[in-house]
């Protein structure tokens, strides 16, 4: 089973699967409710881009409806973090909750083997029959960052059959069979917000609370118009300038005081209030199902599209881990994740909850 989007990755793979001489099926999947006709990415126009594809390649079309799921395992959660000042990764979690769940579970009910979707990586058997994730072969648009979060069930029924390519293959490819989303633009941002305002879809549901902008000297300079607004290394939508004791260059957001309100801003994109050497994380989530041996050389990555950062997990508990790195991280953030790779494969992650970051002066 295909999970068609409407997109040209998912339109390639089902393509590719067909010229492989699989038996295949699609479905589409609708995972939020009430979107705003005006919206840059409308649910229904996607459906029917994915109709269109599945009707020109003659091969059988379902939809389902997971708004409830997404609601409840995802956005949910999303909104909770937002809430506690964090910056929650909800592609993340519809990976595992949504489309190797909900979508599985259906795909298997309608007699279905495997899911084939369209992300950019790779997976492979591994010792013991464990399957194992790997990069996507195109550095730029590998998304294992996402799936890293995936089970040893999930993982196994899963195809990646984009993996071994980049993305002007995969256009090509498109162009070659004459899909009729070949030159459909790609989708950015949240999957459920696509490209409208994200500030004003926030507010629809959280309450925003105004409060102080300090330098990370202490002085106030501004106000904020609330932190779930923000995050940090964050330089656009401060509006701050003009200040007279302060210089003409961008600010970034150093930190976020939750407790009282307060949002702490820096001149110098590496100030130590955004400087971090170790971390430590909870939600710790490993593919294999077990942590990897002690004094095994890692990299990882604190956000997506980062090269691999050579690191050492100097702690590791059942609840939580503490990662060192050799070199100092920028903007390591609560709320997103860190992925661990040996090499191509990735290994699992965590959630972030705090570096060792220079507090902003006058905090303790």
């Amino acid at each position: 089973m295909v999970a068609l989007s409407g997109g040209v990755d998912s339109a390639t793979t089902a393509w590719l699967l067909q010229e492989q001489g699989q038996r295949i099926e699609t479905m589409f999947m609708k995972n939020w409710e009430g979107d705003d006709p005006n919206s840059a990415c409308p649910a229904e126009a996607d459906a029917e881009d994915a109709r269109a594809v599945a009707r020109q390649l003659d091969i059988p079309f379902h939809a389902r409806n997971f708004a409830t799921e997404y609601w409840e395992d995802v956005f949910e959660h999303f909104l909770a973090e937002l809430k506690a000042g964090r910056t929650p990764n909800p592609d993340i979690l519809c990976n595992k909750e949504i489309k190797f769940k909900a979508f599985l579970d259906h795909a298997l009910d309608l007699g279905a083997t495997e899911i084939a979707t369209g992300h950019y990586a790779r997976k492979r058997d591994g010792e013991n029959g464990l399957a194992q994730l790997l990069k996507g072969r195109d550095s730029n648009k590998d998304q294992s960052y996402f799936l890293h979060a995936l089970n040893q069930d999930q993982l196994r029924h899963a195809r990646f059959p984009l993996g071994e390519f980049d993305k002007d293959q995969v256009r090509q490819l498109a162009m070659q069979a004459q899909l009729p989303v070949a030159t459909k633009k790609d989708s950015t941002g949240i999957c459920f917000i696509g490209e409208r305002n994200f500030d004003d879809f926030i507010n629809r549901y959280l309450s925003s609370t105004p409060g102080p902008i300090y330098a990370v000297d202490g002085t106030e300079i501004g106000e904020h118009t609330g932190l779930m607004h923000y995050t940090l290394g964050q330089r656009r939508g401060l509006s701050i300038g003009g200040l007279k004791a302060y210089s003409e260059a961008p600010w970034y957001v150093a930190f976020k005081d939750c407790e009282n309100n307060a949002l702490y801003v820096c001149q110098d994109a590496t100030d130590p209030t955004l400087m971090a050497h170790t971390l430590w994380a909870s939600q710790i989530h490993w593919i294999s199902g077990e942590p990897p041996k002690d004094g095994r050389p890692l990299c990882a990555k604190i956000r997506y599209r980062q090269a691999d950062q050579p690191c050492e997990i100097t702690d590791l508990a059942d609840e939580a881990i503490e990662i060192r790195f050799k070199s100092s991280q920028r903007a390591v953030t609560p709320g997103q994740s860190v992925v661990f790779y040996d090499g191509d494969v990735c290994l699992g992650g965590a959630v972030i909850d705090r570096s060792d970051a220079k507090l902003p002066q006058g905090l303790s």
